[in-house]
């Protein structure tokens, strides 16, 4: 029996990400009962998802990187998406060799980073999805540079709905049932994959699995997308009953994504 200590680097007003990352890794022991998970937080001070907020966040990087060296996790995880790709195209590299150069200072050598921005491309990768619809909290203009960035990645963004809900508490409370509604405001016609939170503050677990039987394509979110890389990183396999195509050991581990177009004008809901 063999226990994996996960370092998660978190904003300091986030309630779903440590909530539904152990809920799916708890789930996976249902299965492969000699993994267990064990899961250590380091904050940033964060209450409202605004461009100078995250900008002041993203400054206390270093700082929790080192607390979390101190435990010596097996991965750590970046977890605030927009913070990220708030940044501009390709920052989740930037990130997460930040962070790495900060556990290396700190004799954590053999720790692997990931964040929940560059999970997501991976995850959508792994579907071997080009195009893709997404569902975020955030106001339009976040929206807006959440669907840049994932564009500037070779994926295209069909359609996109913002919630426009700026209060990071606030957010953890929306309910999760209520994405199987908001999905179907959604142009889908051309999506090959189904983004039901491009944010892991956003709650969705409980819905990826219902909407994506109801869609009829791969459906997958920031959290599951994470969940995906951290297991691939731990050298065990991605699987998470109940959690949508990409946790559902089918999907290879890497995978080739082809170049796509660069998109047409996409109007924000």
């Amino acid at each position: 029996m063999a226990d994996h200590h996960i370092g998660l680097i978190v904003p300091s007003s986030n309630l779903t990400m440590e909530t539904e990352l152990p809920r799916m890794l708890n789930a996976r022991e249902s299965i492969a009962p000699d993994d267990r998970f064990v899961f250590h937080s380091s904050r940033m001070r964060m209450k409202h998802v605004t461009p100078d907020e995250l900008r002041d966040m993203n400054a206390q990087t270093e700082r929790a990187a080192l607390e979390l060296a101190d435990a010596r996790p097996d991965v750590v995880a970046t977890a605030c998406l927009v913070a990220i790709m708030a940044q501009g195209p390709g920052h989740h590299c930037v990130a997460e060799a930040d962070i790495t150069s900060a556990l290396r200072a700190e004799g954590c050598s053999l720790a692997p980073v990931v964040s929940s921005a560059g999970a997501l491309l991976s995850g959508v990768e792994a579907l071997g999805a080009r195009r893709v619809a997404i569902i975020t909290p955030y106001m339009k203009e976040l929206t807006a540079k959440v669907a840049d960035y994932i564009e500037d990645a070779g994926i295209e963004v069909v359609d996109a709905l913002s919630l426009e809900v700026p209060d990071n508490l606030a957010v953890a409370r929306l309910d999760p049932a209520d994405l199987r509604a908001h999905w179907r405001r959604l142009s889908l016609g051309r999506a090959d994959a189904l983004v039901l939170s491009a944010c892991v503050q956003m709650p969705s677990l409980a819905s990826i699995q219902p909407v994506e039987d109801e869609a009829g394509l791969p459906v997958l979110s920031a959290a599951t997308s994470t969940a995906f890389r951290i297991l691939t990183e731990l050298g065990l396999p991605p699987v998470v009953p109940g959690a949508g195509s990409l946790l559902g050991g089918q999907v290879p581990r890497t995978g080739a994504r082809p170049d796509v177009p660069r998109r047409q004008p996409r109007v924000l809901k």
